[in-house]
């Protein structure tokens, strides 16, 4: 059941918030093993508040008020853990809510678990994790993608009625287009950031991951606006539920379709099952246009040198000295750091620690990461100048389908490249949405993903409905 669904059958009686939570448990007791979705559950504290919520049950409470939600174990949590699905921070419990957590819970949400993700979110396939990777639900050979693994997988094993999730370069969109589901990552600065793990500080962002787009709405406004704890968070005014489904399907949007998106490389069932998508808003009245982003090409090693530089700062302060894991048996500060980072980070973190840290080296600083920012600036002007032309920016998510667990771990590059599609918004700063559209011949799920202009999360919403209600089966 939707959050819609839910909210509906909680006013009329037909089903107690306890009910709801039951049920959630229960399929987690009966999937868990096999799809590995959260690293912990907090399953006596959920029954606690869905009893004390019941007690001031009403048709005039929000939306989320008894609904269960699992949060991405990059997000704190007050006394619950939060370990970024890293050795390194093993046993460590936040003496905190992050904002999103605090404005979910005042809404009357139910958290019940934290989720397993790529470790400090660096991965595109959830197979990353100090707690063994996630899996599919719909076929658990294959990734669920990723780092935001454990939240799409949640959500699309009905272990979990929402989730939040993280997306740095496609963290969120990614794993809902592998799972099924819907994933929306607002706009830089739309949500705050305080209480969430930094990865790279100029690219995070906190959104949801959902059953429909209705219920991605409803958590966007809950989450978003103003924080006077983090100072990129936006003083943007943020729609409500009502404001931005008004009316939704009499608008008529031009939507962009990137050249360079459709490219060699592009899996034939992924371009297939877009370009449907496209001709579907065309009979609906959408005006489509082919559009280019001519530096689209740079993406990928712009994101990887921004993204690790950002990284290996951030990371820097895990140590063993405050908080987490600690190694054993040294002798000297510099050998207890030496063996906590080695001991406590996984490969693929500790990789992208080391190509951060030489783009930011002296004598390479201007030959890289200087150069990154300059090429960044470009990807945005690609897209300001696209803006002018048309509404919706419609392209694949990732090039391929879900792929098999095991199949690209050898080869990183090859899974840097699985987030090709979804970089460039977050290079610019845009909001960009995940929509379930079609399926592989195997039965494997393909979505599609809308860009719009920043802080325009309505577009993505309003045209995601109309094919989500209207034209998705037709």
């Amino acid at each position: 059941m939707t959050i819609k669904e839910i909210h509906e059958s909680y006013i009329k009686g037909e089903i107690s918030i306890s009910e709801v939570v039951d049920r959630v448990f229960e399929n987690i007791k009966n999937r868990e093993n096999e799809i590995n979705a959260y690293i912990s559950l907090y399953e006596d504290e959920a029954r606690e508040r869905a009893v004390d919520l019941e007690k001031n049950l009403n048709p005039e409470k929000p939306y989320l008020y008894g609904i269960p939600i699992a949060v991405k174990d990059n997000i704190s949590t007050k006394d619950m853990d939060t370990t970024c699905g890293s050795r390194i921070l093993l046993g460590y419990r936040p003496p905190y809510n992050a904002t999103v957590v605090n404005r979910l819970l005042e809404n009357g949400a139910i958290i019940i678990g934290k989720t397993n993700m790529d470790e400090f979110a660096m991965g595109s396939s959830g197979e990353h994790s100090y707690f063994g990777p996630t899996r599919n639900p719909h076929n658990i050979d294959y990734v669920p993608g990723g780092s935001s693994s454990g939240s799409a997988a949640a959500v699309a094993a009905d272990e979990a009625v929402a989730a939040l999730g993280s997306d740095t370069g496609g963290s969120i969109r990614q794993p809902a287009s592998f799972c099924g589901v819907v994933g929306l990552k607002p706009t830089y600065g739309r949500v705050s950031r305080y209480g969430l793990v930094a990865f790279g500080s100029s690219l995070d962002q906190i959104g949801p991951i959902t059953k429909s787009i209705f219920d991605a709405a409803v958590i966007f406004s809950t989450i978003s606006g103003i924080d006077p704890k983090d100072s990129t968070s936006a003083d943007a005014p943020v729609p409500d539920i009502n404001e931005i489904f008004q009316g939704y399907e009499d608008q008529k949007y031009k939507v962009g379709i990137p050249d360079e998106y459709f490219t060699e490389g592009l899996h034939p069932e992924v371009k297939d099952g877009v370009l449907q998508v496209a001709k579907k808003f065309e009979k609906a009245g959408y005006e489509i246009e082919r559009i280019s982003l001519p530096h689209t090409e740079y993406a990928i090693s712009v994101y990887y040198i921004i993204a690790t530089s950002e990284a290996s700062s951030n990371l820097a302060r895990y140590d063993g000295v405050r908080y987490g894991f600690r190694a054993r048996d040294f002798r000297t500060l510099d050998e207890m750091y030496k063996k906590t980072r080695t001991e406590g980070f996984g490969d693929e973190v500790k990789r992208r620690i080391l190509l951060g840290t030489f783009a930011l080296s002296a004598g390479y600083y201007d030959a890289y990461y200087l150069n990154a920012q300059k090429a960044r600036r470009l990807i945005r002007q690609d897209f300001d100048r696209a803006f002018k032309k048309v509404d919706l920016i419609l392209t694949p998510v990732s090039p391929t389908p879900p792929f098999k667990i095991g199949e690209k771990i050898t080869d990183p590059v090859s899974l840097y490249l699985s987030d090709v599609f979804t970089v460039t918004a977050s290079l610019a700063g845009l909001p960009a949405i995940s929509i379930p559209c079609c399926k592989t011949s195997s039965g494997l799920p393909i979505g599609f993903q809308l860009m719009a202009r920043p802080f325009d999360e309505k577009s993505l919403f309003r045209a995601g409905r109309l094919f989500e209600e209207h034209l998705k089966d037709g």
